[in-house]
């Protein structure tokens, strides 16, 4: 095991900290950690944080559903505390048909979460990296500035506790795990075994089916938590850009804010 020093030289090296930022933003990065609470609430609990990363291009309803859904689960459930989600919206380097530039999404997803939520906000680190960052790079980002820069969180009795960080993503990604040369088999163990997933059960996907034939998810099946959509809804953003590339409405499938900027910026326009 590292010592706390020698990682945070090994994160730093890696860009954790540093502004390393493309040309399209215009200032400088600050990791947000305005809605992380003082103290928790319940101490016998385990502080949790979850992170979903994705293009979000342009993010939808559906994103900000499953941070809901899995909001609703642990409120159920003993064991964690959830006191704050994240967005980390992928670099320009990821080079994905129709992904708009990295500083329209990231402007996109903090309109939708300054909208509607009191709870989620959105890292910008991943974005402004110039190069592609895997999800495990990620991830050890949130926990160096979570608890290693944020100290963790301090129980009512005073204690500190480190705050326990799992991705949120939906089925398609958990079965992506499967295709070749998409995950090393190393980013495997290192997602879910040290930090842990919770997947959101989108149409079509058997979810269940794929944990059990994955060997590394399945060695660690206890971390990975699977919550089923209770209402159907797959809203997705390719289909966003195609109805505004056809002149179609996109009205209550996206929060109004980021319909105005997507309209005010001409985004996902056909290409004179």
């Amino acid at each position: 095991m590292c010592s706390p020093k020698v990682m945070a030289s090994t994160l730093k090296a890696k860009g954790f900290g540093d502004d390393n930022i493309l040309g399209e933003f215009h200032d400088n990065y600050s990791f947000p950690r305005q809605l992380i609470p003082k103290t928790m609430k319940d101490d016998s609990k385990i502080p949790l944080v979850i992170v979903a990363c994705g293009s979000y291009s342009p993010i939808t309803y559906l994103h900000l559903r499953m941070f809901e859904m899995a909001r609703d689960h642990f409120s159920e459930r003993a064991g964690y505390e959830l006191i704050a989600g994240y967005f980390s919206p992928v670099s320009d380097a990821y080079m994905k048909e129709g992904l708009a530039k990295a500083s329209h999404r990231v402007k996109m997803c903090q309109l939708a979460v300054d909208s509607t939520s009191d709870w989620l906000m959105v890292d910008s680190w991943e974005s402004r990296q110039s190069m592609y960052q895997r999800t495990a790079v990620v991830l050890d980002h949130f926990d160096y500035e979570l608890n290693q820069v944020g100290g963790g969180i301090k129980t009512k009795s005073g204690e500190i506790r480190k705050i326990k960080i799992m991705l949120l993503a939906g089925g398609d990604l958990m079965a992506s795990f499967g295709h070749p040369g998409v995950w090393t088999s190393e980013d495997l163990h290192h997602i879910v075994g040290k930090y842990g997933c919770v997947i959101i059960e989108r149409t079509g996907t058997d979810v269940y089916g794929f944990l059990l034939s994955h060997d590394i998810l399945y060695q660690h099946r206890m971390n990975v938590l699977i919550i089923k959509q209770l209402i159907h809804n797959d809203i997705s953003s390719t289909k966003i850009r195609l109805f505004v590339k056809r002149g179609m409405s996109i009205k209550y499938l996206l929060p109004n804010p980021v319909i105005d900027y997507i309209s005010y910026h001409r985004l996902y326009l056909p290409e004179l």
